[in-house]
């Protein structure tokens, strides 16, 4: 958002006649645009001893009437600040001192009896800014008549039209103390001669101006000036295209951007102007300025090369139409690209892909493995349950035949290891048996002198869901 970069001095002062800038240093991303108020008024170009800079809002000739509070108002997309200022209009005509004395600083000189001052003849200061004396202007325009000056004692000054005194009332109260006279809704009446005299004890001067108010005629507008020009901006630089326009009543102003054939596609609506096409630009407010015509800006921020070409300033009234056409070249873009921070062919995974993959591949590896390790455990080779049946059957003695009938047909089918005798044999039938081997007194006492047992128990769970649990008996005669 913005903010203000500057520390600023909130109270300022301005003596008549003299120019003062009021700062608004402000900076913010995009750069905000800038708005200025007084006394809650907006002030815009038509206000013609106002213009607002980039930094701030100056001011020409300043009169008793500027005086007040300036606001200073900055916005962009995410906030706006704002800085006050409150302008004091000092008025010291009445101890201006012209003579050489007075501008080396010294005293000023007095007469022997010590009770007079030197007397110093009116003369006007601001000579240039009277230069010119014949003024036209259409009917319901407004102009400003200047004749500043100073003297000592302060000069005192008159106006008058064609010879006669103006009145307070056609002079308008206070404004003889701004050594200017304002005409404002001008008629062919007020058409004439003016003259303001200036007197004081050593002398009077005077100046004379001409004016003409020219009856308006129902006309097409004319664009005055040589607005709109042609314009160069740097690559993301701010730039302006101004139009102003004489018209009888208020125009409606317009501004166009021709189109080529390749750009047709950005905009949704176009307009078709002999054998070019054109898009119309949003356009501002239309201003009134004094001298009775009427100005439009038309305002390029951040310009990029897709606003480079020609801008058309367009002028209609009900009696017609007038327009004005200017280029805008945008310098290519200087500042270097900022590099890459990845190589172009590298593309970045997220790092729940990375772990995923590996883990993945992890995970199907280690389900088969153990669907293949179970599938050996399950089937084990025939040959080791038709050995332990061979050995089983030559060990037993006559006492044991009937364990042996009960056990024949499981045993004869060594192919078939679920079944063995052995296999099925519990740990409970497994301990009766060795029990009675060793207590029957018919058994040679060598025959088993030691028995090894070693039971495992396992148990194996199916990828399909089954589980299976089985024991393998070892044992040694």
């Amino acid at each position: 958002p913005p903010r203000v970069s500057e520390k600023v001095t909130h109270r300022q002062s301005a003596r008549i006649g003299s120019a003062i800038k009021l700062p608004c240093p402000v900076e913010g991303d995009p750069p905000p645009l800038i708005m200025w108020t007084k006394d809650g008024r907006n002030i815009h170009s038509g206000w013609i001893r106002f213009r607002i800079l980039r930094m701030g809002l100056k001011i020409k000739e300043v009169e008793a009437d500027d005086s007040g509070t300036y606001i200073c108002k900055a916005t962009n997309g995410f906030g706006s600040v704002n800085i006050n200022h409150t302008l004091i209009v000092i008025d010291d005509s009445a101890s201006d001192r012209t003579g050489p004395a007075a501008a080396d600083g010294a005293e000023t000189e007095r007469s022997t009896d010590g009770l007079s001052e030197k007397l110093v003849r009116p003369r006007f200061t601001h000579p240039t800014k009277m230069r010119k004396r014949r003024i036209e202007r259409p009917v319901g325009s407004s102009v400003r008549l200047k004749c500043m000056a100073s003297g000592n004692p302060r000069p005192e000054i008159v106006w008058l039209k064609d010879d006669r005194l103006l009145t307070a009332q056609e002079v308008g109260e206070g404004r003889q103390k701004k050594w200017t006279l304002t005409l404002r809704n001008l008629t062919p009446e007020q058409s004439g001669k003016y003259t303001c005299r200036v007197s004081n004890q050593a002398g009077e001067i005077n100046a004379t101006y001409y004016i003409e108010v020219i009856q308006r005629t129902s006309s097409k507008p004319v664009l005055t000036g040589t607005h709109p020009v042609n314009t160069t901006v740097d690559y993301g630089g701010t730039t302006s295209f101004q139009c102003k326009v004489r018209s009888d009543v208020k125009p409606v102003i317009q501004w166009l951007k021709r189109v080529e054939y390749y750009e047709e596609s950005r905009y949704n609506s176009t307009i078709e102007v002999g054998d070019h096409r054109f898009v119309v630009l949003p356009t501002g407010e239309v201003w009134s300025r004094p001298d009775g015509s009427y100005l439009n800006k038309l305002l390029i921020t951040r310009a990029k090369e897709e606003d480079a070409g020609m801008y058309i300033c367009l002028g209609a009234n009900t009696m017609g139409y007038s327009f004005r056409s200017a280029f805008l070249t945008v310098l290519p873009d200087t500042k270097p690209p900022i590099p890459p921070i990845f190589s172009p062919a590298y593309n970045p995974l997220p790092w729940p892909v990375i772990v995923g993959i590996p883990a993945g591949i992890v995970l199907i590896f280690g389900a088969a493995l153990l669907w293949f390790c179970q599938s050996r455990k399950h089937c084990p080779p025939p040959s080791a349950p038709a050995a332990a049946a061979q050995v089983m059957q030559s060990s037993h003695r006559p006492p044991y035949r009937e364990r042996e009938r009960g056990c024949a047909a499981p045993a004869s089918i060594s192919s078939s290891p679920d079944k063995d005798c052995i296999a099925s044999m519990n740990y409970e039938e497994y301990l009766a048996q060795q029990q009675l081997l060793l207590s029957h007194p018919a058994l040679p006492s060598k025959v088993y002198p030691k028995i090894f047992t070693d039971i495992h128990t396992h148990t194996h769970s199916h990828v399909d869901g089954k589980v299976h649990q089985h024991q393998h008996i070892h044992f040694q005669c």
